[in-house]
């Protein structure tokens, strides 16, 4: 489910445009698409895993988008936690960005073995990594806001 611009209808019932972010955030994390979905564009993998977080943004990738934050980010081992979320760039370049496909098929592979040794987390921890996540992709904004050209 992919969230949109926040808009509103005005008086005339034109479609009146609230918020218009240069990043969207690719994520699986309930937390991150309630905390900061009307700040900017939100793709919610609702039943998604990480895997399915990175191959995602490696299909934004390939349609010239920009891997903004790290899809690895943060000391929480990749077998550890079912929670990603990975910022990208709204427009789109005129070409594949090597670093950003870089990024994510190294994700892809590091995501890829540590399936091997995949942890069940318990239920109750649950909450702890989605607020991890979260704080992860809340302390890119202010680097990635203040560019301003992405």
């Amino acid at each position: 489910m992919i969230i949109g611009e926040l808009w509103r209808l005005t008086s005339g019932g034109e479609q009146e445009t609230l918020h218009t972010s240069k990043f969207q955030i690719v994520t699986n994390n309930p937390m991150v698409a309630e905390a900061l979905g009307e700040r900017c564009h939100i793709v919610f993998l609702e039943h998604g895993s990480d895997r399915d977080v990175i191959e995602t943004v490696r299909d934004l990738v390939h349609r010239h988008h920009r891997v903004l934050t790290a899809p690895l980010a943060g000391s929480v081992k990749p077998w550890k936690t079912p929670y990603r979320s990975v910022m990208v760039s709204v427009s789109k370049g005129t070409a594949i960005d090597a670093t950003s496909l870089e990024l994510v098929e190294f994700a892809l592979m590091v995501i890829g073995q540590s399936r091997e040794r995949l942890e069940t987390t318990k239920p109750s921890l649950d909450r702890d990594f989605q607020t991890v996540d979260l704080s992860l992709i809340e302390s890119a904004l202010p680097s990635v806001e203040a560019i301003g050209r992405i």
